[in-house]
């Protein structure tokens, strides 16, 4: 259901300019040609094609991860270039390309898949070359995603004509949709003697698609660091793991002035992230 009217809803935006709404009665050929194509994507067709055009030289996000949470929609660009027979006219009111990702090991085996919401923006470098550059966009409050798309993602493009011919092609890149995380500490007591324990607590958690909300991130390694005042590096002190809550607790000895905080390395369904530092003045 969610790749469907993700693949549908990108599909009927292509396909508006594919077919101008001024020309639609006249010929809605166009429109019935992409949502063609998007259901072929969705179905994870990748054989069925007419038209002469390869898609390659894909780059999602500029190279960086897909962070999405509970609430805000996510939008990153996808750039892409389209090769093209001489005689195929790309014209805005005849061609229509856009980027797509894909949850699973190819298009023939996805279980989600977004495409862009409208067309790609192509610029002609040769008689049959295009370097075209589209926006997808991910709406986490709207139950686009289920935790399990966390990991690995392939990349795609398709493209369709006013008359109906149509190219989909995957495996042109991948990229990584994660779970945005937080991290929290505390440090105390403030102050305290040089000398005495210092406890440091905090949570990790991470977005849970399913119910929009931040649910800790449990049995996870995490890393008690310490930055001295009036320095610029952090020291690992100790390594910790998240309790079945996210919680974390780990203690260390006061000697000087400074912060503390806590950091994760991140997972392939989970990003990095560093707690603020906490500034503990030693006695």
């Amino acid at each position: 259901m969610r790749a469907t009217v993700a693949a549908v809803a990108g599909a009927l935006a292509l396909s508006a300019l594919v077919v101008p709404a001024a020309q639609a009665a006249d010929a809605p050929s166009g429109k019935a040609a992409f949502s063609s194509a998007a259901a072929d994507a969705d179905s994870g067709s990748t054989t069925a094609s007419n038209l002469d055009v390869t898609f390659s030289d894909m780059k999602v996000n500029s190279g960086k991860n897909i962070v999405v949470g509970t609430t805000n929609v996510v939008s990153f660009p996808v750039t892409y270039t389209v090769t093209h027979a001489a005689d195929l006219d790309t014209s805005s009111d005849n061609f229509a390309t856009g980027p797509l990702i894909y949850h699973g090991s190819s298009i023939d085996t996805a279980d989600n898949i977004f495409i862009s919401d409208d067309p790609a923006t192509c610029t002609a470098v040769s008689s049959t070359v295009l370097n075209c550059k589209g926006v997808i966009s991910i709406h986490p409050a709207d139950g686009d995603l289920w935790n399990s798309d966390a990991g690995t993602w392939g990349a795609g493009a398709l493209a369709v004509t006013s008359n109906g011919d149509e190219k989909e092609q995957g495996g042109l890149a991948t990229t990584k949709v994660q779970r945005y995380s937080k991290l929290t500490v505390n440090a105390g007591p403030e102050p305290v003697s040089k000398g005495k324990t210092i406890t440091s607590t905090g949570k990790l958690s991470r977005a849970n698609w399913e119910d929009n909300a931040y649910h800790g991130y449990t049995n996870q390694p995490v890393k008690l660091q310490f930055r001295k005042a009036g320095t610029s590096t952090y020291t690992t002190v100790k390594t910790v793991y998240s309790d079945q809550y996210g919680n974390l607790k780990a203690t260390a000895t006061a000697q000087y002035d400074g912060y503390w905080r806590f950091s994760f390395a991140g997972t392939t369904t989970t990003p990095a992230v560093n707690a603020t530092g906490d500034y503990v003045d030693v006695k």
